[in-house]
């Protein structure tokens, strides 16, 4: 695979998991992360790379959504309701901060550039 392929697919793997998470409320969007490592993680390392990255942004994101939901559920019900109200935007913030780490991603895989993306472990190498 040539350079430019690679940074390409880097970048789709990206790209792809943003237009998923759009398109099905932030749910699907590992399925683009996931297809692009599963096909092209013997094709080049830097491929592999962003692949694995974005998939780790999706299990992090999938984790804080967990986490969220947990804290959703117990303020809401020691707020006897109120809680359900106020603290339903929480469920924006693990969506909003993984579509911008993977627009990030997307453009430095492009511009040819390794990146480990913040605050987010690296379940996938």
């Amino acid at each position: 695979m040539s350079p430019q392929d690679e940074r390409t697919w880097g970048a789709i793997s990206h790209a792809g998991a943003v237009v998923a998470m759009i398109c099905s409320a932030g749910f699907l969007g590992f399925i683009a992360s996931i297809a692009v490592y599963v096909i092209h993680k013997d094709r080049g390392p830097f491929v592999r790379a962003h692949a694995a990255n974005s998939i780790n942004i999706q299990i992090s994101m999938f984790i804080w959504l967990v986490v969220a939901t947990v804290v959703y559920v117990v303020l809401g019900v020691l707020t006897l309701g109120i809680g359900f109200l106020v603290l339903l935007p929480i469920f924006l913030v693990p969506l909003v901060v993984a579509g911008v780490l993977h627009v990030i991603g997307a453009v430095k895989a492009y511009n040819g550039e390794w990146w480990n993306p913040p605050l987010t472990p690296a379940f996938v190498k």
